[in-house]
């Protein structure tokens, strides 16, 4: 069963992403991927809730897979990040690639932490 809870918050999750990134993108005139950035921080922010609400007991297993597994793991996207980060590199963007790397590392920590303490507030 938790397979089908994972693979139903894929499939939300993966098309969220394509369109949010697409809607993103489209009101950026940048060759910085400010849509995957925004789906990335969203989806740890979201785990991060999500992770703490477990720790406390509040989410069952089959809310965790669902949501944490499922949804926010197709909701974020490491394999975009990397290639989109490549192709920066690729087309000369050097510091728009580096400027990605850090920023995306530190956003999602910092997000995935303020889900966290958000979480503990709630449980």
């Amino acid at each position: 069963m938790t397979v089908l809870y994972v693979a139903l918050g894929a499939a939300v999750g993966a098309p969220l992403r394509y369109l949010a990134d697409v809607a993103v993108q489209r009101r950026h005139n940048s060759v910085f991927p400010w849509g995957t950035l925004s789906v990335n921080v969203v989806g740890s922010f979201l785990f991060g809730v999500i992770a703490a609400l477990a720790r406390d007991g509040d989410l069952g297993a089959g809310v965790v897979a669902g949501l944490g597994v499922g949804f926010c793991g197709a909701l974020t996207t490491y394999s975009t990040f990397g290639y989109e980060t490549l192709r920066l590199i690729d087309g000369g963007a050097r510091f728009y690639a580096l400027a990605n790397v850090c920023i995306s590392i530190a956003a999602g920590l910092g997000a995935a932490s303020i889900g966290w303490t958000l979480g503990t507030a709630l449980a």
